[in-house]
């Protein structure tokens, strides 16, 4: 689909709240069009003490141009602006395809069925009417694949601190996209992603080449993080550079929990 609706000015019509989002998360139709956006206006959000510089909003907003910066339009089109209930982030919906049979790229597994092509991540406890204790052991896993990697390693570069299983979507050109960045972009290191598969190995040598171009010139990110944030994330994008492979998980919490 074409998206010709200009983000920035559209008339925003709310059409119902998303009740699963922790802060006021909204959806609404774009003027007449039948496109739809996510709204989250500043005055909704939750005050976190340990993000307490700005606004999540602006955090959504400057993760999406730092995906743009480096060509890889992972997140949907992101922007500040005015709303019905004042400013806010305001971010293009995804639409999924219809579910088909076989599992998602970010999935949980019987322990000893993982397939093929996916990456084990941590192993742990679900509730099974079925099992012998009403208790299973699973896997979450999630797919080797490159369009999921390169999310992976964005998310080491906005040090995204909740890349939830459900934060990846597969939209309808197949295209892997991420939401949910309003906890990205601290100065301090707070990873935390099921994306942990690929945890020690390379970064493909594309990757890095767009890395060494962000590194010399970074998107302009004044008024959405701090000046300390914008100087670390440029660091973060050095220090990938010259390891050239995908950080370890640190002993202290590196799954978001829930993980979806």
């Amino acid at each position: 689909m074409d998206l010709t609706v200009d983000l920035e000015t559209a008339d925003l019509k709310i059409l119902g709240r998303i009740t699963s989002a922790s802060n006021a998360t909204l959806l609404c139709e774009l003027g007449d069009t039948g496109e739809r956006a996510v709204y989250k206006p500043v005055r909704g959000e939750v005050p976190l003490w340990d993000f307490p510089d700005g606004t999540l909003a602006g955090r959504e907003v400057a993760s999406y141009r730092v995906s743009e910066a480096l060509g890889w339009g992972l997140i949907p089109e992101t922007v500040l602006r005015d709303g019905p209930l004042g400013t806010g982030m305001v971010q293009r919906w995804v639409d999924e395809p219809d579910a088909e049979d076989g599992p998602d790229l970010v999935d949980l597994f019987p322990l000893d069925g993982v397939p093929e092509g996916y990456l084990k991540v941590f192993t742990g406890y679900v509730e099974d009417e079925d099992a012998p204790d009403g208790i299973a052991e699973v896997a979450l896993a999630h797919a080797d694949d490159p369009r999921l990697r390169r999310l992976a390693v964005l998310d080491v570069i906005i040090n995204n601190a909740d890349r939830k299983g459900g934060h990846v979507l597969l939209g309808p050109d197949g295209r892997v996209q991420g939401v949910d960045h309003g906890i990205c972009l601290h100065s301090a290191p707070k990873l935390r992603t099921v994306l942990w598969g690929w945890a020690g190995r390379l970064v493909p040598d594309e990757l890095l080449a767009d890395l060494e171009a962000f590194r010399a010139a970074p998107p302009d990110l004044a008024g959405l993080i701090t000046d300390e944030e914008q100087a670390a994330l440029v660091e973060r994008a050095a220090e990938l550079i010259d390891l050239g492979a995908m950080p370890l998980p640190t002993p202290s919490r590196p799954i978001p929990w829930p993980p979806f």
